[in-house]
């Protein structure tokens, strides 16, 4: 059964995508928070798959918005990352400051930095996050000076395909698919609006 709305799981993981993809989310419980960059520009930048705008979500353990970051398709997932988690708000139910730190924090491997995982580990937040090829290969050369391999569950991994699948639902508004709108206030409406009936 999944958990009622009053006692969500917080665990929070974040994405990239391109310009289909993307949301933030509210509910009566729930207050998440959004951070659009560029605002006064289209919010466009030419990537892979040509001119994109790319959506730093995260999202809580049902695969809701809780928070998201808007760019242009050429910014770096990671430079996002701290900007998305600062953006998560979610009131308590009775009296108290809304929680800002999720339980656990699961991303790809675009997040595997040590600016990053250092992060996480002064705030007290455990996180799965696999390594990159090279960042393996760079500490088996260094031998015993390279450290211990980094902790990774992939039983928790499995998880992260959530995120995954609250992009696939964004997905289905076609606005969102295609980004019709020709300015980043235009966009973030949309992809607000399609969180809230998320939420609803």
């Amino acid at each position: 059964m999944p958990p009622t709305p009053a006692t969500p799981p917080f665990r929070s993981s974040s994405t990239g995508g391109s310009s289909h993809t993307g949301a933030e989310g509210r509910e009566p419980h729930y207050e998440a928070t959004k951070t659009v960059t560029g605002l006064r520009s289209p919010a466009l930048g030419r990537s892979r798959s040509g001119l994109t705008s790319k959506i730093h979500l995260a999202r809580d353990g049902t695969g809701r918005p809780l928070a998201f970051v808007l760019t242009s398709g050429n910014i770096n997932d990671c430079t996002q990352f701290t900007a998305v988690m600062d953006a998560i708000r979610v009131p308590r139910i009775g009296p108290g400051r809304p929680r800002i730190r999720p339980d656990h924090v699961i991303g790809d491997k675009g997040y595997s930095s040590k600016a990053i995982r250092s992060w996480l580990r002064r705030r007290g937040i455990t996180h799965t996050i696999p390594e990159r090829s090279d960042q393996v290969r760079n500490r088996t050369q260094r031998g015993s000076r390279g450290g211990r391999p980094l902790a990774f569950n992939k039983q928790v991994y499995k998880h992260r395909n959530v995120v995954e699948r609250c992009f696939n639902r964004l997905k289905q508004w076609r606005g969102i698919a295609t980004r019709y709108d020709k300015t980043a206030q235009s966009y973030q409406a949309a992809v607000t609006l399609a969180s809230l009936l998320m939420w609803a």
